[in-house]
């Protein structure tokens, strides 16, 4: 079967330097290995959800010559697939209610991979069964492993380094990591390149699709983008919508901080991406999980140096 990528963002805002890095680095595998690159709207949670971010994303992957295959695929549109693959987990391993809150989660003191870890307090019964329950998943004993192509192997003991985690929501919203891995199931997509933030949740992605017996992708993590005071580009951080008037270089930009330095006679967005497709190489790719963006890159489009 052909190489199936695709790339899946949250209309949340528009694109910035760091997502643009993810969707030019995903498609450029794609199109160096033949394959076909699709793209996902990750709209699960309605109160990330911006209005008009989705067009403003469309926009800017075809002005940056982000064209995609097949159609468009929304998460939003896919509740009732969620739910029943929620079923099928329920009788395959030990799914529970639980009516702890955020705060409660934190306020155990446990850390893990990502964040706050869940001690297990619902594990028997809800503590308190008359608020909306979550629906958690007993991770004790549940170990996974696998080998990024990039950052190298990776191993997770998921009680101890991430607790029991969510799959639905006491609001009723589905967790990114089961809808994650249904829609990339059901879409056969065999190869998910994306940002190394995501790293430390994949192991979770992993063991779902060992527990569902469905085949996981190839993974291929790429470095995260940061500012000027080390933090991620989000967002969340305020980070600066990509000049899509300025197309050429904002792609360049991406492949510079990728290591893919393009030649100074590729002047047009076609230009680049004939380039890319035949100078695409794995080997290339840092191998770090963040690096500076170069300069005012993630603004202008245009980066102020090559990245060492």
């Amino acid at each position: 079967m052909a190489y199936r990528g695709r790339f899946a963002p949250t209309p949340s805002g528009p694109l910035h330097f760091g997502s643009v890095v993810a969707a030019a680095g995903s498609r450029a595998d794609a199109l160096a290995h033949g394959g076909h690159w699709h793209l996902r709207i990750d709209d699960l949670d309605p109160p990330r959800v911006r209005p008009g971010a989705e067009d403003a994303i469309l926009r800017t992957l075809e002005r940056l010559g982000m064209t995609w295959d097949g159609p468009l695929i929304r998460q939003s549109e896919r509740g009732s697939r969620y739910a029943e693959v929620l079923a099928c987990l329920g009788g395959r391993a030990r799914v529970y209610g639980c009516s702890c809150s955020r705060r409660e989660v934190e306020a155990a003191g446990l850390h893990g991979a990502d964040g706050a870890r869940y001690c297990g307090a619902c594990r028997q019964a809800p503590r308190d069964p008359s608020r909306p329950l979550a629906v958690r998943i007993d991770t004790r004993g549940a170990t996974a492993e696998l080998v990024d192509l990039l950052q190298g192997p990776v191993r997770q003991d998921l009680n101890a380094e991430v607790g029991d985690f969510v799959l639905r929501r006491a609001d009723g919203v589905f967790a990114y990591h089961l809808a994650c891995v249904v829609d990339d199931a059901d879409s056969a997509f065999d190869h998910v390149v994306r940002g190394a933030d995501l790293l430390a949740s994949t192991p979770r992605q992993r063991w779902l699709q060992h527990l569902l017996g469905w085949p996981s992708p190839a993974w291929l993590h790429l470095p995260v983008a940061t500012g000027a005071a080390g933090e991620k580009l989000s967002k969340q951080t305020l980070a600066s919508p990509v000049d899509e008037t300025r197309p050429v270089a904002a792609l360049r930009a991406a492949f510079c901080f990728l290591d893919h330095v393009p030649p100074a006679d590729a002047g047009s967005v076609a230009e680049l991406w004939e380039w890319v497709t035949g100078a695409w190489d794995r080997t290339r790719l840092p191998r770090t999980a963040s690096r500076p963006a170069p300069g005012s890159a993630w603004g202008s489009g245009l980066p102020d140096a090559t990245p060492s």
